[in-house]
């Protein structure tokens, strides 16, 4: 009998980690005695809010970046994302000295796209009910001659991805569970090889959008389901369905995926603004959610959360966080 190897270990996430050395900033962990109080255990937030392009993002796509070889440099990089996967090839693309030509739904929040292009990146814009941006970004790198890094599905992004939690676990030692956000799942991906790598013994949970819970029926039918494309403000966790090479690793680790509705990402995204004094956008956002609103279940004593991400304009953050209804 024989056994897939799994396509990333904790191996390949600490290798990341010395390609990332000097390149992606190593984020803060912040504690809050208030939150503390709230859900009844010790928080440790990894803010990836801080990190370059204002995601987790950069660190996979950097990683995989790197990797490709001097003549497919030259001839540039592909991409497609909402918004954040998008920012991260373009300015990894720059830091390397190459183009990048990023897929994004005409429908992304024009900060991300802003941003994006500011980097040096060419924008192909595709409608994100109707399109397949997957099959878009493949026939422009086949024409193009370009290099492919999807955002989720790909062992060096996914390893990439995974150096948050393993920055986690080094500052605070040994946690009793890790919640990660899920979109295609590769940070949840990594972030679980990095931590049960570390120790078996932790609980990893996910946090889907309730409009989005793909994952979360994925995991409980044991395949893949599709649905249809949620809406949702988690704009990017607005997802149909998991990554088939994240989805092999998840369904091993997950342990359990909380649901949040958008409303209860709006109070995290305050709480976050008025009691943290950081900027969480809705996909970042929704782990805190799961724990202030008590859907991430009874917590054990010490928590890790990765807060993903913080790339909001003020207007629709003011918008959002306004709307107390």
């Amino acid at each position: 009998m024989t056994t897939t190897p799994p396509p990333i270990t904790l191996d390949d996430i600490r290798d990341a980690a010395e390609r990332l050395k000097k390149v992606a900033h190593r984020t803060p962990v912040l504690r809050s005695r208030t939150l503390d109080d709230l859900v009844g255990a010790e928080v440790h937030l990894k803010c990836e809010n801080f990190q370059r392009v204002g995601a987790f993002k950069f660190r996979g796509a950097y990683n995989a970046a790197s990797r490709l070889a001097p003549e497919q440099l030259a001839r540039g990089i592909a991409a497609y994302s909402s918004g954040n996967h998008a920012q991260a090839v373009a300015l990894a693309a720059r830091e390397l000295g190459t183009t990048a030509v990023i897929v994004m739904p005409e429908d992304a929040p024009p900060s991300k796209r802003q941003a994006t292009e500011a980097y040096g990146a060419e924008i192909v814009t595709y409608d994100r009910y109707t399109g397949d941006r997957v099959a878009i970004a493949e026939a422009l790198a086949a024409e193009r001659g370009l290099a492919l890094i999807p955002p989720y599905e790909h062992p060096h992004v996914m390893a990439g991805q995974g150096t948050a939690a393993l920055e986690l676990l080094e500052e605070t030692g040994a946690l009793d569970a890790l919640i990660v956000p899920v979109g295609g799942g590769g940070l949840i991906a990594g972030s679980g090889t990095a931590a049960k790598g570390l120790h078996p013994g932790l609980r990893l949970i996910g946090v889907e959008p309730e409009a989005g819970d793909d994952t979360k029926r994925s995991l409980e039918a044991g395949r893949r389901v599709e649905i249809p494309v949620p809406r949702t403000i988690a704009d990017g966790q607005a997802l149909h369905t998991p990554g088939e090479l994240t989805f092999s690793v998840n369904r091993h680790l997950v342990d359990a995926v909380a649901l949040v509705t958008d409303d209860e990402i709006r109070d995290a995204m305050r709480f976050a603004f008025e009691r943290l004094k950081i900027v969480v956008e809705p996909s970042g956002a929704t782990p805190l959610a799961a724990l202030l609103s008590g859907r991430a279940g009874v917590l054990p004593h010490r928590v890790g959360v990765i807060l993903s991400g913080g790339n909001i304009d003020a207007e629709r953050f003011a918008r959002l966080c306004g709307d107390v209804g």
